[in-house]
């Protein structure tokens, strides 16, 4: 597999020893390491206006949980996208229907979220990300590209492969959010799909609800150092295309795999806070942005950021990159 790479975003997230975003650092703060060599980088502090894609699951399975994801358009624009933001609303099942083409008029996002009905029993998750990927590529460059994904964790019926779908986040530099539906409460109104084999490690595993993914919620649960140690072996495997390798969650590796956060819920109240979780996550990151001086290096690449502030504790970024050609 060949995937090019000229210019590497990584958003950063820094927090203080109570779990609170801190604020104000300068660019000179930050030291990037890309397989261990320091790179030349960029730092953004300032807010980067947003393109948003909302995809939505909308099939026959959680039909009993859309009535909740309908209400949550009037959130979009004051705690994700801001005034400058754009956002495109889709909803997926065998389809993938365009309620919405990117605009910045928040009724229109909100009626295009309210319309969302469901569909038949498939559920192209991993398709649907590549198509919302598509969507996102045609947005000026100087704007975040987000994908905010809210379905269930398991894919059903696509034709691509978690890998396509990495391949394309990454070129684009897209960050991926992922609000998960709760398989439980979804199968309450719906019956279950046949149990699959669990072969997947702790930390693929989904994560309590309303619980966001994060480097110290994943060192708790699997006793590793969080996403960046625990996640890049599968990140591997996965880039490699070995044909043993299963992936149940493909929704956590498109949010693990870039750094964004997997939040799941079960009732209205926790799906309002997980939208409202992400947002204040998005406009509290810093984004620092290189030309990686060591292209010659094929396979995957390691992110590492360092933080010079007595105030940060935790810092996560994505965990990294393939790459497997040069581009001069």
């Amino acid at each position: 597999m060949r995937a090019r790479i000229n210019v590497v975003l990584a958003p950063v997230t820094v927090l203080d020893r109570h779990g609170d975003y801190v604020s104000g650092l300068q660019p000179q703060d930050f030291r990037l390491l890309d397989n261990g060599k320091e790179q030349k980088i960029q730092v953004d502090v300032a807010f980067q206006p947003i393109s948003l894609v909302i995809a939505v699951q909308a099939n026959d399975h959680v039909e009993g949980m859309l009535p909740k994801i309908n209400k949550i358009g009037a959130l979009i624009q004051p705690l994700v996208i801001g005034e400058q933001g754009e956002a495109a609303v889709m909803a997926f099942d065998h389809r993938f229907r365009t309620m919405q083409d990117f605009t910045s008029d928040s009724i229109k996002i909100e009626n295009a979220i309210k319309k969302i009905t469901p569909g038949s029993q498939s559920s192209r998750l991993i398709d649907a990300v590549i198509e919302s990927v598509r969507m996102l590529r045609s947005r000026p460059a100087n704007r975040r590209r987000i994908l905010m994904l809210i379905s269930e964790t398991r894919n059903r019926g696509s034709e691509g492969k978690v890998r396509d779908a990495l391949t394309d986040i990454q070129m684009n530099n897209v960050s991926v959010d992922c609000v998960d539906i709760s398989r439980m409460m979804a199968g309450l109104t719906s019956r279950p799909a046949d149990p699959r084999p669990d072969t997947l490690p702790p930390a693929m595993h989904p994560l309590p609800p309303n619980v966001p993914a994060t480097p110290t919620t994943v060192m708790q649960t699997t006793g590793g150092q969080g996403a960046s140690a625990q996640f890049i072996p599968l990140l591997v495997e996965i880039f490699k295309g070995t044909k043993a390798i299963f992936v149940d969650n493909p929704a956590e590796v498109f949010a693990k795999g870039t750094g964004g956060t997997e939040i799941s819920f079960a009732k209205q109240k926790g799906l309002e806070e997980a939208i409202s979780k992400i947002g204040a996550e998005i406009h509290s990151q810093y984004l620092i942005s290189y030309n990686p001086n060591n292209k010659e290096e094929g396979g995957f690449h390691e992110i590492s950021v360092e933080v010079n502030s007595a105030e940060a504790k935790t810092v996560r970024t994505r965990p990294g990159y393939w790459l497997a050609s040069v581009v001069k």
